[in-house]
């Protein structure tokens, strides 16, 4: 399933293979974010084209729409989607945080009130396990309690208690209904908010369930960068080299290059189409604003350095004007080329790796990218929004 091939010796980057069913995938990957089974503006044949290994989408918002019947009809969500290779489903764990207004909480598991008809479901832990398993995605999240930030200690503790009681009863359901166990992989989530002891108490507890891989969650739900990373070094000291791991929903390139350096395999996060229909692009250089007006008459392309055909064809006036004219296509050509940054930025990690110089790409990076890794509150705003 998965296997480590080569670790960096003077950080703990490390080169792996996952796999699943569907593909074989190199680590470090990123997930583009498509929550309801598509990567807004982008057609599979664009993922494909761009070198994506696998694609993110939502147990949640696929239940409510389009329903579990004609994900079914379809013959899954791969065939629904027209995607054949590698699907992760989150489990809706994170609308427990983002649709806070819009459920409740029990231990026996989470009521939504629809965001469409107001409508409610309740999902149980079992629930979703039986919803991803129609479904048919390669791995799959169970469901947990992601708690907000800021979060007072009491409660981040009922939250890893309850994510741990979840965790149970999800590994449970899944191994007693699973005649196709090769099938399909189920990660542990790992909760405990900015808590460093209780972030250790959710990692033993997770630990001792035992999955095929694991994630840290509770995180870029509006903390500062540095504590998110002060948890990420919380939780990786106590995991097994031995199983993938996943760094749930972050982040800025930045970022995704420092955490690759302390050890991890898989990032998602739906800021390159969130950005790009804000009408902001990402380069070698950071972050461009093209909707501005210093862009008007700029007729170069939004990265010099990048292949991408928007890069190839098409100039920063231009595209400004189609995001300033509301024309679809800005959006689009925005969403394909943030998207293919962060696919590339993988790449060039996983070759910086191979190559025993990720420490020199990692600072030369960090340098061009004039990254502080620090966010203002627009960006807080922007990452919290949706995953």
């Amino acid at each position: 399933m998965f296997t480590i091939k080569q670790v960096d010796q003077k950080t703990k980057a490390r080169l792996g293979i996952l796999t699943t069913t569907h593909g074989v995938m190199e680590t470090p990957f990123f997930m583009p974010v498509g929550t309801n089974a598509v990567v807004k503006t982008l057609s599979t044949e664009d993922l494909l084209g761009m070198g994506a290994q696998i694609v993110l989408s939502n147990t949640y918002h696929l239940f409510i729409r389009p329903g579990m019947e004609v994900i079914r009809q379809a013959g899954g969500l791969h065939a629904f989607m027209s995607w054949d290779k590698p699907l992760l489903t989150d489990s809706g764990g994170y609308q427990v945080f983002s649709l806070a207004k819009l459920r409740k909480l029990t231990d026996e598991g989470v009521e939504f009130q629809s965001h469409l008809d107001g409508k409610s479901h309740f999902f149980t832990p079992e629930d979703v396990i039986s919803i991803e398993k129609i479904l048919g995605s390669d791995i799959i999240m169970p469901l947990d309690e992601c708690a907000p930030f800021p979060c007072d200690h009491k409660g981040a503790e009922r939250a890893i208690r309850r994510t741990t009681l979840w965790a149970k009863r999800s590994k449970k359901y899944f191994q007693e209904n699973s005649s196709n166990r090769n099938n399909q992989l189920l990660f542990g989530i790992i909760q405990g908010a900015t808590y460093k002891d209780l972030r250790e108490k959710s990692t033993e507890d997770i630990l001792e369930i035992g999955f095929d891989g694991y994630a840290i969650g509770g995180v870029s739900v509006g903390e500062p960068v540095e504590l998110m990373f002060e948890t990420l070094k919380f939780v990786l000291p106590l995991l097994s080299e031995n199983f993938p791991r996943y760094f749930m929903g972050i982040g800025m390139p930045d970022q995704i290059v420092r955490a690759v350096g302390e050890g991890v395999d898989m990032f998602d996060t739906s800021i390159p189409t969130r950005y790009g229909r804000n009408g902001t692009a990402f380069t070698r250089q950071g972050r461009v604003v093209i909707r501005n007006a210093e862009h008007t008459q700029d007729m170069s392309p939004i990265d010099e350095s990048c292949d991408c055909f928007v890069c190839q064809k098409y100039t920063r006036s231009y595209i400004r004007h189609l995001v300033n004219t509301k024309e679809i296509l800005g959006l689009r050509f925005l969403s394909y080329h943030n998207v293919y940054f962060y696919i590339n930025l993988m790449k060039k990690i996983r070759q910086a790796i191979q190559e025993n110089r990720f420490p020199e790409f990692k600072k030369e990076f960090l340098a061009t990218y004039s990254s502080t890794l620090e966010e203002s509150k627009e960006e807080q705003s922007l990452l919290t929004k949706e995953r």
